[in-house]
């Protein structure tokens, strides 16, 4: 395993275990983060409120994880499996009851000096409705 997939790994069982602060301390601080189907944020406080409202409106793991990195070693992607709960009503989408949902889902990423400069994810959102609403 290289750098940068040690790397993408460490961000990924941070997440599972609920550390936002050792997630956090794998980006840099110009961080680019762009939502799913949403707005591009800048900077590691934009992600500390992004993951703040992610941990109030939603409870999930990644499983399935694959990590394939550039010979560079500087551009990476992940696919994995969502597995959440929907915990409490984001705006705009659906009412939360409790639901459970498991989606594909894949992340692109950039590595500079052996942290994470940008993270673009994507799911389909459409299926995720489609679960959640039942």
């Amino acid at each position: 395993m290289n750098d940068t997939e040690s790397l993408i790994r460490r961000y990924y069982a941070a997440f599972d275990q609920g550390d936002r602060e050792a997630m956090l301390a794998l980006l840099t601080e110009d961080v680019i983060h762009d939502v799913n189907q949403g707005p591009r944020e800048a900077g590691k406080d934009a992600f500390r409120r992004f993951l703040g409202h992610m941990d109030h409106s939603y409870r999930e793991a990644i499983h399935d994880l694959t990590v394939m990195v550039d010979r560079t070693g500087t551009r990476a992607a992940a696919e994995f499996i969502v597995e959440g709960e929907y915990l409490a009503t984001d705006p705009g989408l659906p009412e939360a009851r409790g639901q459970r949902y498991r989606l594909p889902a894949g992340a692109f990423f950039e590595v500079r000096d052996g942290r994470i400069a940008r993270v673009t994810t994507y799911y389909n959102l459409q299926d995720w409705i489609r679960q959640v609403r039942g």
